[in-house]
């Protein structure tokens, strides 16, 4: 294997697998080392050093050495980006899940915009990116990192609600009986305007970033 590649995957691997053990295991022992503070000095400069690896050994590994999907591929990958991006886009508008005095209140009340389809919509929103990226089958630097960033979504969705639960107790459990890990797809119909037009707007912007960014037409911009 291209040892560029083999860079890449321990790259992946250490963002992906600090991230958990920071966020998890170890957050308890370094929040008394460091406070509270001191922490989010601690894992911004981890994650931020271990991203960076990621950049460069991403832009160190070949950018097209597989036969990729074609025009199907392209069609599907278009078609998961637009829910990808109504999802993060109305993720940060009442949402529990992030640090918040209101946190509580908010997992007590009735699930409405984007968590009528999933109480993760930015974890989802992140993983739908990352299989739109990987049905494209262009190139291993593209499917490794994808993969990691899709199970840091997922993996990070199922340990957060496990650590909500235990932070949060009654209302976080009255907020997953309310809503759903998986998406409902039938819940996009109730998403609401901010978040459609929000995520159409990212949508069209993003996609078109691809082309000054990587030189690649992506989206809608793929056939213009």
């Amino acid at each position: 294997m291209d040892g560029t590649i083999i860079t890449l995957i321990a790259a992946n691997a250490a963002f992906v697998g600090t991230h958990f053990i920071m966020s998890h295991p170890l957050r308890a022992p370094m929040v008394k080392m460091f406070g509270d503070l001191g922490f989010q000095v601690v894992y911004s400069v981890i994650s931020i050093a271990t991203l960076a690896w990621v950049y460069f050994a991403f832009k160190a590994a070949p950018p097209s050495d597989l036969p990729g999907s074609g025009q199907v591929g392209w069609i599907i990958a278009t078609l998961l980006t637009l829910p990808a991006m109504v999802l993060f886009a109305g993720s940060v508008m009442g949402n529990p899940a992030l640090p918040t005095p209101q946190a509580k209140e908010q997992a007590r009340a009735a699930p409405k915009g984007v968590f009528t389809i999933t109480r993760h919509p930015m974890m989802w929103g992140f993983a739908l990116w990352a299989l739109s990226h990987i049905v494209l089958f262009w190139s291993l630097r593209t499917t490794i990192t994808a993969l990691a960033m899709g199970i840091l979504a997922l993996v990070g969705a199922k340990l957060q609600d496990r650590k909500k639960k235990a932070l949060m107790g009654d209302a976080w459990q009255q907020w997953e009986s309310n809503t759903s890990f998986w998406p409902r797809v039938g819940g996009f119909a109730k998403a609401g305007p901010l978040p459609w037009t929000l995520g159409l707007i990212f949508f069209v912007f993003f996609s078109w970033l691809h082309w000054p960014l990587g030189g690649i037409r992506a989206g809608i911009w793929a056939w213009f």
